[in-house]
């Protein structure tokens, strides 16, 4: 188990993403995933109150509701929940009013007295931060909400954020959801680790897979022929120096039974503050992988290997 950042909530390091709850997982199929995540010990899920208002006919909330339902249904032990504001059509920036709406609403549709952790989940540059981040605390002191976090934050921002949470007395964040894995890494490794280290937030990355890269699946620049909504998105990453990821991947996942998709995550969860990696299933295959990238522990070694093959130049050099 990980504990998140300052947190007092502990986790399988692995975080579930419902973006696919009401977009390629239907309610039933959805069940099946959630069912086989916590049969296998995942005790950590991931929603935002816009997912998945992108699916023509959907207005957004969808996962959490499925999410909701599932908690109802089978009312599981420990599960940690967490979900994200800023970019529900109905709820959109993060004034505190609209906080305040919108996490109600959450609570709502995931049918929970307290969200565990909260993000928000872009940031809202028309609105004052000092606002936002009293918007937050004060969910917190009314019991809405037990935790406070960001996602798609700069550092600056995320930096400012803390400043004013001391300065006001209110909540203080103890997570950061970034872009990050072994074909996206540069912004992540130069502004946020670093903040992250030095306040003690824990690193929850999105797209942990690349779209599905990061799995083996694509081998080629050609999504022709793909029936993955994320086909064009992973695919873009297989040129030769994505494709020599691949490779080291899977000769090291070898070596341990693994696949690359899990060795994948255990190089995430080898790099500085990070908790969880977040991977999302559509189908219940999908989910041992995920399961495994959780338990697979990569040797100094191993780590280095991927270091080295995705190897970038840092900005400015």
């Amino acid at each position: 188990m990980t504990r998140i950042g300052s947190s007092d909530l502990d986790v399988l390091p692995l975080s579930l993403g419902g973006n696919v709850f009401g977009w390629t997982a239907d309610r039933d199929a959805s069940f099946a995933v959630l069912d086989a995540f916590a049969a296998g010990g995942g005790d950590f899920i991931d929603t935002a109150d816009s997912y998945s208002a992108w699916v023509p006919g959907n207005e957004g909330g969808e996962s959490e509701t499925i999410i909701g339902e599932w908690l109802a249904s089978r009312r599981p032990e420990g599960v940690v929940v967490a979900t994200k504001v800023s970019q529900h059509p109905a709820y959109k920036g993060l004034s505190a009013a609209n906080v305040r709406r919108a996490a109600e609403a959450s609570l709502s549709r995931l049918g929970v007295d307290t969200i565990d952790l909260y993000y928000a989940h872009f940031d809202d540059e028309s609105v004052p931060l000092e606002e936002t981040v009293g918007a937050f605390g004060q969910l917190v002191t009314d019991g809405l909400v037990r935790h406070v976090a960001v996602s798609n934050y700069r550092a600056d921002r995320i930096r400012e954020w803390i400043d004013i949470a001391r300065r006001t007395g209110a909540a203080l964040p103890v997570a950061v959801q970034p872009h990050y894995n072994l074909v996206h890494r540069n912004e992540v490794e130069e502004t946020i680790i670093p903040v992250a280290e030095e306040f003690g937030l824990g690193l929850v990355p999105y797209y942990s897979l690349a779209s599905g890269f990061l799995t083996g699946k694509y081998r080629s620049t050609d999504a022709a022929g793909q029936s993955s909504p994320r086909a064009e998105g992973a695919a873009k990453y297989a040129t030769p120096a994505g494709l020599r990821i691949i490779d080291a991947l899977e000769e090291i996942g070898s070596a341990h039974g693994a696949s690359i998709a899990a060795t994948a995550l255990a190089w995430l969860r080898a790099q500085p503050t990070v908790v969880a990696p977040l991977a999302s299933a559509s189908t219940v295959d999908q989910v041992p992988d995920l399961l495994a990238g959780a338990r697979l522990e990569l040797t100094a070694e191993e780590v280095e290997t991927l270091n080295s093959v995705s190897a970038w130049t840092p900005a400015g050099r």
